[in-house]
């Protein structure tokens, strides 16, 4: 079953498919290696190494690394996976292709958490390669008055049954906050529950955008992922190296 913090990761976004196709053909375009940052347990990371891409993956949180480097070797894959903050990494390589599915510039505490992070990607990029970041907004064109969390997120692991609901999201200043409360149930019935927040800044294209033209980035042609009955659609913004 691995951690828990791999297990909660895994209910909360393994499912996601939709944005796909989205990474491939970003990898297909950029010709060389990619780098996954913030890359989890490996939703997109282990599906463009089953392609044929050569992909590292680099995420701050060591038991979602574990997790990656061991499904990666189960599944005959060649994946780098290695333990960074996205503001401070640091590899010794350059690649044709940065990758940051799934908000994770969202989570980064701001703009001086996004300028760290700006600098270090493009320390790793080569020149004209490319930055490619998901941006999404749940509350995009919906009054306040209708808001309301989608379905829950379940898995199951060894007889264990592990669910995720969405039990509110609040506009707070400059972040989303989303709040969800997890419940795991034994094989035998028994029931836990906990609660999580996660925060995420108010973030346009626009806004990333300018942010990111000084640290040596030029914006190209934004790539959309619609919204599905359980997740949200994101904008994927693109950034040439220049």
């Amino acid at each position: 079953m691995g951690s828990l913090s791999a297990v909660w990761h895994d209910v909360e976004c393994a499912a996601y498919v939709a944005d796909l196709d989205v990474w491939r053909r970003l990898a297909d375009d950029a010709g060389g290696p990619i780098l996954d940052l913030g890359c989890g347990t490996g939703r997109i990371a282990l599906d463009l190494a089953s392609h044929g891409y050569e992909v590292t993956g680099v995420d701050s949180d060591p038991d979602l690394i574990e997790a990656l480097g061991t499904r990666a070797r189960e599944r005959g894959l060649q994946v780098e996976a290695l333990l960074g903050d996205a503001r401070s990494f640091e590899l010794g390589r350059t690649f044709a292709l940065v990758i940051s599915p799934m908000q994770v510039v969202q989570l980064l505490g701001g703009p001086d958490g996004r300028r760290s992070m700006f600098a270090t990607v493009r320390r790793h990029l080569d020149a004209g390669g490319t930055f490619a970041a998901a941006l999404a907004n749940p509350f995009e064109g919906v009054p306040d008055d209708e808001l309301g969390p989608p379905v829950p997120d379940i898995r199951e692991y060894d007889g264990w049954v592990y669910s995720s609901t969405p039990v509110g999201i609040r506009r707070v200043k400059d972040w989303f906050l989303i709040d969800r409360r997890r419940e795991a149930v034994s094989p035998q019935g028994e029931r836990t529950e906990e609660s999580s927040t996660i925060v995420l800044d108010t973030l346009g294209a626009d806004r990333f955008e300018s942010e990111a033209a000084p640290h040596g980035f030029a914006a190209g042609p934004i790539r959309h992922v619609a919204p599905t009955s359980e997740y949200v659609g994101s904008d994927v913004v693109v950034l040439e190296a220049v």
